[in-house]
């Protein structure tokens, strides 16, 4: 049997000196110091501890830094994203669905020191939403996987269209359409179809921007607006205008998924927006296709 070919994706995680050239040190507060010391150890005792466990299967493996990521992701069995939710996602822009990917939180956010220091800093660490392993559990995840125990979850992902040009970046989390300026007001018009149906009435908006969001997304900035969680594994899709003016969720009918494809799926869901930038004179047509694709993501 063929060897697995894997790619471990790592989050870069620098920490730069506190200390002046008096050997004195910037920090004014030496617990959050202390803290983001142990932080940025913890990240790198991950990526050996997930690096020796490689090393001792039966695959092939190429380590690389999030921040060198530039290429689609191609001639890989499995993508293993080493960091937080944040590098899964950023892999998931270089992916189709035909590679499965694993997330390993290296710094899972500890209760007991959010508490204990929620009076002098923010001590959350990494939420890991979208992974499946730490390092306490990533040897058994990992034997699971390549023994065919464990398989992967497909998760949908939204296709945008600009000016009828497909771009080729696919959302796992949400899309937002806002002016460049966080404080201006857009202006724009949306319309939604769904599968042979005719296109709902227009809608008129004045506000700071449209956000679209997936299931995977809506426990991301959708929640923290006022939005709702979904199931990881629905295939709804949720938008909201913002700042929060209403809100809608849109409701798939028929097959539970559609895998993606360059084939015209058996159905689909589209919002057009027409988008108004009244500083530099934009006009652009927007169209967002859910169900376009979906990732694979063990879970």
């Amino acid at each position: 049997m063929a060897r697995r070919r894997l790619l471990l994706l790592l989050k870069p995680f620098d920490l730069y000196s506190m200390r002046q050239s008096n050997g004195h040190s910037r920090a004014t507060n030496p617990q959050m110091l202390h803290y983001l010391e142990n932080r940025h150890k913890a990240h790198m005792d991950a990526i050996k501890f997930c690096q020796d466990i490689l090393q001792q299967k039966p695959v092939d493996w190429e380590p690389i830094s999030r921040n060198n990521l530039s290429q689609p992701i191609r001639n890989v069995d499995l993508v293993i994203t080493v960091g937080g939710d944040g590098t899964l996602l950023q892999a998931s822009h270089f992916m189709d669905d035909s590679v499965p990917i694993l997330g390993v939180n290296s710094d899972p956010t500890r209760i007991e020191e959010v508490e204990r220091f929620s009076n002098e800093f923010d001590a959350n660490r990494s939420t890991g939403h979208l992974c499946a392993a730490t390092v306490y559990n990533f040897q058994q995840v990992l034997e699971d996987i390549l023994e065919g125990h464990k398989a992967p979850s497909e998760l949908a992902r939204i296709s945008t269209y600009v000016n009828s040009k497909l771009l080729s970046t696919y959302a796992l989390n949400d899309i937002l359409i806002a002016h460049p300026c966080p404080a201006a007001l857009s202006r724009f018009s949306f319309k939604i179809k769904r599968d042979d149906q005719p296109f709902s009435p227009l809608v008129n908006c004045r506000s700071s921007g449209l956000r679209v969001s997936t299931a995977a997304g809506s426990t991301a900035a959708m929640l923290s607006a006022g939005g709702f969680q979904m199931p990881i594994l629905s295939r709804d899709l949720q938008y909201m205008k913002e700042v929060r003016v209403s809100r809608h969720e849109l409701h798939m009918q028929g097959q539970n998924y559609v895998k993606m494809s360059r084939r015209r799926h058996l159905f689909e869901e589209t919002i057009d927006s027409i988008w108004r930038s009244s500083i530099y004179g934009l006009r652009l047509q927007l169209r967002f296709t859910f169900l376009d694709s979906c990732t694979s993501i063990l879970a």
